[in-house]
């Protein structure tokens, strides 16, 4: 697919044709909606908008957007803003230079993120074109450069120096702040420790200044520095230093839950460092304070925590212990050579899983989409596994997976959804963890199938179609996640 561009091609190309009529927001800003990245707080630009359809909708929103295009949206002035999103531009310019130099002028208004986003090669399977410069022309006259998803990442890394964040498939995040960088990466492995709080008569006068604190502790695995507390000084005042006002928290909960979350954040904190150094590890100084505190904490200095760190990500090249961690493994449906694991219970597999995980996501960004996610006992592979009914459907069908192999750190993606008898999960309580809503519900359902006799027969089992006709076969229906005679 590298023919030369011809003038002629260039001339016909209809670039505004590429622009879609959407009736929600577009993939990469939804994302970034979710990541927490835009808000009602943020100035939001979009470079190549379109039709408007993200504009519109985020300005109902109530936050401040505007948007350029040159066919749709020419006499919109440019503007320097927090969030800057480059959505599917790229991927219909013809020329690389200009190519590149959007990208430039995407990332000269940017002043917190640039959000990049672009088409994949498996979109191009089955699409009817022919080979046009470094892409292709299809037969509405549009053009279409269709990247690699680290193909994409190393060509943003190419044109601005700045090393670009996986956000999912075909996104990536460009980062003025190191720090800012860091703390997204972190939240991103970062597990909820949140829980109800307990009232008891021994703090129940500081009750609310107490909670803060806990909430403090909860988040961070660790007492606050100085300065670090909002209501230090008052603390002093009514109950005593930190880690006296945590004493008395100790002696009135479950202490256990707190060396829980110690142990959580330490974890959390060895999988993040683990995964800068599958990256370009950050300098010290591009760390945010408070993360810095952490890692003095935690790992005494930032030597020993990249030591430790630098440890964690080579045992992921040793599948002797990833076997080992999947055995260890409390949550999951463990066959002779993979362990399936539902997206949810990531945070609680072992830290070799968490950190193997946390490669695949780097190279393939977040796959909102996937419930279950695979984990290759015979080689470095992970494929999450997208089942859009997992809770609601008995026996949900497999529409698509994305997989990640860490050897060549290639990325592909297989679509299940046009094929007539598609994948099937059983067992669904298997893949969770026991906390999981719905588990007990799961359980039954598969305790009455058994006792029917149904699963005497794996190879009539593992697709729709087959399984549909065992259930008719055998006078059987299921409705609300029960069987019942037909």
């Amino acid at each position: 697919m590298t023919s030369e561009l011809r003038p002629e091609e260039s001339a016909r190309i209809e670039r505004h044709r590429t622009a879609l009529s959407r009736n929600a927001l577009s993939r990469p800003v939804a994302r970034a909606v979710f990541d927490g990245l835009i808000t009602d707080q943020t100035t939001v630009f979009d470079y190549g908008c379109g039709r408007g359809g993200d504009v519109k909708r985020l300005g109902e929103q109530g936050i401040s957007v505007a948007g350029f295009d040159p066919t749709f949206a020419p006499d919109t002035e440019l503007r320097s803003s927090r969030i800057v999103n480059l959505g599917f531009v790229v991927n219909v310019i013809e020329d690389p230079e200009e190519r590149a130099d959007v990208l430039r002028r995407a990332w000269d208004l940017t002043e917190g993120v640039l959000i990049v986003s672009a088409r994949l090669l498996d979109e191009a399977r089955g699409l009817e074109a022919k080979s046009c410069g470094d892409g292709v022309l299809t037969d509405r006259n549009t053009f279409q450069k269709f990247f690699e998803q680290n193909e994409l990442k190393t060509w943003i890394d190419g044109i601005l120096e700045v090393e670009p964040v996986a956000a999912e498939p075909g996104v990536f995040y460009v980062f003025r702040s190191p720090a800012e960088a860091q703390l997204y990466l972190l939240t991103r492995v970062s597990r909820s420790t949140a829980a109800p709080r307990r009232s008891e008569a021994v703090f129940e006068q500081h009750q609310e200044l107490l909670d803060e604190l806990m909430a403090f502790f909860e988040g961070s695995g660790r007492l606050p520095r100085a300065g670090e507390f909002a209501r230090e000084k008052e603390l002093r005042e009514k109950v005593g230093t930190p880690r006296q006002a945590f004493r008395v928290i100790q002696n009135v909960t479950d202490e256990e839950r707190w060396d829980r979350i110690r142990v959580s954040r330490y974890e959390d904190l060895l999988v993040y460092l683990a995964l800068s150094n599958f990256r370009r590890r950050p300098r010290l100084s591009d760390l945010p304070a408070n993360l810095q505190y952490d890692i003095k904490d935690f790992f005494g200095n930032y030597k020993s925590a990249c030591a430790q760190a630098e440890r964690a990500l080579f045992a992921i090249s040793d599948q002797d212990r990833i076997r080992e961690a999947v055995k260890a493994a409390a949550a999951g449906k463990k066959l002779p050579t993979a362990l399936y694991v539902h997206s949810s219970a990531i945070p609680a597999l072992p830290t070799s899983l968490r950190v193997l995980e946390g490669c695949a996501q780097e190279l393939l960004g977040a796959v909102s989409s996937a419930s279950i996610v695979k984990f290759n006992t015979e080689k470095p592979r992970v494929v999450y596994l997208e089942y859009p009914d997992f809770n609601a459907d008995p026996h949900p069908a497999l529409r698509g997976a994305y997989a990640v192999d860490l050897q060549t750190l290639r990325a592909s993606y297989a679509d299940y959804s046009q094929r007539s008898n598609p994948p099937i999960l059983h067992r669904k309580e298997q893949f969770v963890e026991p906390e999981y809503p719905g588990r007990a519900m799961f359980a039954r359902l598969t305790e009455q199938e058994v006792e029917a006799g149904l699963y005497s027969d794996p190879h009539r089992i593992g697709t729709r179609n087959h399984w549909n006709s065992l259930l008719e076969g055998s006078g059987f229906e299921i409705g609300d996640h029960e069987l019942r005679r037909g």
